[in-house]
């Protein structure tokens, strides 16, 4: 004869006595303490989005104000956050040009643009930036270019300069330095540089 599984608790065991509840009984909501005001609310947002990811001040503030802190608590948690360095825009910006730079070829002008966005102060932006000089972002723009001159080919050259240069602007370079910058690399590619006269200036 076929045994028949039994499963706990299922058909064919004996009903069990009640447990005892192993857990304390759950406190009515009133007896369970007052919610939590709203430094402490403050506090625990700005440390939950802190966590992996650095955020500027205004980030922060944006972020209080909109779960509705008020101004005046966002205001006084902030300094103690960057007081503690947990807040530093400082070194947010300057963490920003550097992985920006490297990441994606952007140009001092689009970095201090997006930084603007990000609310850091301009006197930060400057010094961020300044990290990139003429030679070092003169040295990408070429990079971005000879990366780029290969899927460019098969296009007429008036074409291929435009794209070129267009590439170049998107990233934040001058177009003086964009149209100087695709000129030599065409050139060394052996485009005539009497052709390339025609449609790019000797910059």
């Amino acid at each position: 004869m076929t045994r028949r599984t039994e499963w706990p608790d299922g058909p064919g065991r004996p009903e069990r006595p009640d447990r005892p509840d192993s857990g304390a009984p759950s406190l009515p909501r009133a007896e369970q303490g007052p919610p939590p005001g709203p430094e402490e609310q403050a506090r625990a947002i700005c440390l939950r989005l802190l966590t992996g990811t650095p955020r500027t001040r205004k980030q922060l503030a944006d972020a209080l104000r909109t779960r509705g802190i008020p101004d005046d608590v966002a205001q006084e948690v902030l300094s103690r956050f960057e007081g503690v360095g947990l807040i530093d825009d400082a070194a947010f910006a300057e963490a920003w040009v550097e992985s920006r730079h490297h990441s994606r070829g952007l140009a001092r002008r689009a970095l201090a643009r997006e930084l603007r966005t990000k609310g850091v102060d301009p006197a930060l932006i400057d010094e961020a930036v300044g990290q990139l000089d003429a030679d070092q972002e003169e040295r990408t723009a070429r990079e971005l270019v000879e990366r780029k001159l290969r899927a460019t080919r098969d296009l007429d050259r008036e074409k291929r300069i435009r794209r070129l240069a267009g590439m170049l602007a998107r990233k934040g370079y001058s177009e003086g330095l964009a149209l100087r910058v695709v000129r030599r690399a065409l050139e060394e590619e052996g485009e005539d540089p009497d052709l390339l006269e025609h449609h790019l200036p000797d910059l």
